[in-house]
């Protein structure tokens, strides 16, 4: 990416990000995919997620205000799969009613969410007043602006250092996404 852009997080590692949203069909095909990459790189590089919320109308910005709310009360990655199983599997979080899309006065709200995540620790009240502060609010307009800076035009799309972008599809498929992300981590930490 010309210019490289800010990293993420505040590491001297490598770092790997996968813009997603748990609403987005193709980043709930991908993340066991991802979650081969996060085991299979090495221990100079970390991972991160960027919560994208540009599909407004599938409830994207509940997700990512929930992501970052849960981010912030350390629940977060113990709570990812269960967050992919309540909008795909139990549907409990989807924006789908039928072959369609919700209308958006039934969509589910970050109360729904704070019940999904209530599971790993969170209290619900906690939740919800943590999901509406001006922190997160802050957070949330981060993360839109890194998301416009990274030049991210679909999800899921992975982005190395700040340097790098490449989605599945660019890569040729999930595996080569892999490899391409593994390939970039090392051509990164050699030029440390």
């Amino acid at each position: 990416m010309e210019p490289v852009q800010p990293k993420l997080t505040n590491t001297d590692k490598v770092e790997v990000v996968e813009v997603f949203s748990y609403g987005c069909p193709a980043c709930n095909q991908f993340h066991p995919t991802m979650n081969k990459l996060v085991q299979e790189l090495p221990a100079n590089a970390v991972v991160a997620y960027l919560p994208a919320s540009f599909m407004p109308q599938e409830n994207w910005p509940m997700l990512q205000r929930a992501y970052l709310t849960a981010l912030a009360l350390g629940v977060a990655d113990k709570a990812n799969d269960a967050m992919y199983d309540a909008v795909w599997k139990t549907q409990e979080l989807s924006a789908m009613q039928g072959a369609g899309l919700k209308p958006a006065s039934a969509l589910p709200t970050i109360d729904d969410a704070a019940k999904v995540y209530a599971k790993f620790g969170a209290d619900p009240k906690e939740f919800s007043a943590v999901a509406n502060s001006f922190t997160i609010n802050t957070k949330v307009k981060r993360a839109d602006e890194l998301v416009k800076a990274y030049g991210v035009e679909e999800t899921p799309t992975i982005v190395v250092d700040g340097k790098y972008r490449l989605t599945p599809r660019s890569a040729g498929g999930y595996e080569q996404a892999i490899e391409l992300a593994k390939w970039l981590v090392s051509k990164e930490a050699a030029g440390k």
